[in-house]
């Protein structure tokens, strides 16, 4: 049985929580690798909503064993605070694994994320605040705090202690702010340590266990392709890898146990905070695909920047991740459009004044941030299509539609979802890559 990694191909907030939940129920286990809970998942089960942000969406699976694993941060009080709230819904968490390895958030990190991107002012990159780039730069300042190190008390101490030593004086010279109390936060953390105990495990161990006896193993990108790290616009990105590489770095598991690649996608796009975003609609047609796709934040509340789909942006996704498949969401929001353009290469203007036409994505992000979308029009639909079940039962434009989406995309589209229920979704080829 394959291993399995599912990303987003756009900006996030494509439907992946959906397509995860889809594939879970297929799959022996599913592991989160990278981001914090700064990412943000719905899964509809029923009338029964699921919000998570740190959890993987296979926690609602009954069959699949949940995974965060070391590429992971993980801010302990929120993940708690997530796992009561499903428990509480009658969702079962027991089986939950958390990597031994993942760093982890404390306090202080929260509190630079949110002082620091006050600071930048108009530089600011639009995080969420909730500690997350602070957390993977001591990470890589090898500073960092690691699950296993909050059951050593004394060992924990100097950490915090080694960590806190330039972060204090920055709080106090620079933002003029308290420093942090070394004793009280090393308190906290042990004592968040216990409760999280039932939960810990050497996960690398077990995935690849999992892997040899030809279990399936579901790998859960939060974030998406273009806020990479490396590969995304950056500096507006996250601070961690969503691309289908950070699956192997962010779970130890080797690149040849990787069978499949799933992107997921919108039939438009959108994204949230700063950065350039070539096909952001600033008019009423903006403002239409964000009240009909409900285009508000899970984690922050944030109304998402929404534009037209954007092949160039598709294509990249397709080409860094590897894509073995596609699936496509919010089809449905387009309905009753009498027309849908698609953006299918940039036009950028240079400083003397000629013009370049980009079919493949720019690796300067300054030619992007200047990058005019070139459109090609397809015929919209009225038609509902949340009750078609076969790619054969949509209507011939939106049939049409996503046949122009797939021959742009250069991966062939696997599944199309359809409406926001859990059934609302066309299998077109299997996603387990058995046909």
């Amino acid at each position: 049985m394959p291993g399995i990694v599912l990303i987003g191909t756009q900006w996030g907030d494509e439907g992946k929580g959906k397509a995860t939940d889809l594939i879970g129920t297929k799959v022996d286990y599913v592991a989160r690798f990278n981001g914090g809970n700064n990412a943000g998942h719905t899964v509809v089960v029923g009338d029964k909503k699921y919000a998570l942000h740190l959890l993987p969406s296979g926690i609602i699976s009954p069959t699949a064993t949940p995974v965060i694993g070391n590429g992971v941060v993980v801010d302990p009080a929120v993940l708690l605070q997530e796992i009561a709230n499903l428990e509480e819904g009658g969702v079962d968490c027991s089986k939950l694994l958390v990597s031994d390895s993942a760093h982890i958030i404390a306090p202080y990190h929260r509190e630079l994320d949110k002082v620091t991107e006050r600071f930048l002012g108009k530089h600011k990159i639009g995080t969420t605040g909730r500690g997350i780039g602070p957390t993977y730069a001591d990470k890589i300042n090898r500073v960092g705090i690691r699950v296993h190190d909050l059951y050593n008390p004394s060992h924990l101490h100097d950490k915090v202690e080694a960590s806190l030593h330039q972060k204090n004086q920055m709080l106090v010279k620079l933002y003029n702010r308290r420093p942090v109390d070394i004793d009280k936060t090393t308190d906290y953390l042990l004592e968040m340590g216990e409760k999280l105990r039932p939960y810990v495990a050497n996960t690398q161990v077990i995935l690849n266990k999992a892997l040899d006896e030809g279990k399936t193993v579901l790998f859960e990108g939060a974030q998406a392709t273009m806020l990479d790290v490396d590969h995304g616009t950056y500096p507006y990105v996250t601070s961690s890898n969503p691309t289908a590489g950070g699956a192997c770095t962010g779970t130890g598991v080797g690149p040849t146990k990787i069978n499949r690649v799933i992107g997921v996608g919108k039939a438009y796009i959108t994204r949230v905070g700063e950065g350039p975003f070539p096909t952001e609609l600033f008019d009423e047609s903006g403002t239409w695909l964000r009240e009909q796709g409900h285009e508000y934040g899970v984690t922050t509340g944030r109304p998402r920047r929404c534009g037209w789909f954007d092949a160039v942006v598709q294509r990249y996704a397709t080409q860094v991740n590897g894509l073995t498949d596609f699936v496509l969401t919010k089809l449905d929001v387009l309905t009753g459009l009498k027309s849908i353009p698609i953006c299918v290469a940039y036009d950028v203007e240079n400083a003397d004044g000629t013009h370049t036409r980009y079919d493949d994505m720019p690796t300067d992000q300054d030619v992007f941030s200047r990058a005019k979308p070139i459109y090609e029009e397809m015929p919209g639909w009225t038609e509902d299509i949340s009750n078609c079940h076969t790619f054969d039962e949509l209507p011939a434009n939106t049939q049409a539609y996503v046949k122009r989406l797939e021959e742009l995309s250069g991966c062939r589209i696997s599944a199309i979802g359809t409406g926001a229920a859990r059934d609302h979704i066309i299998s077109v080829h299997n996603l387990l890559g058995e046909d």
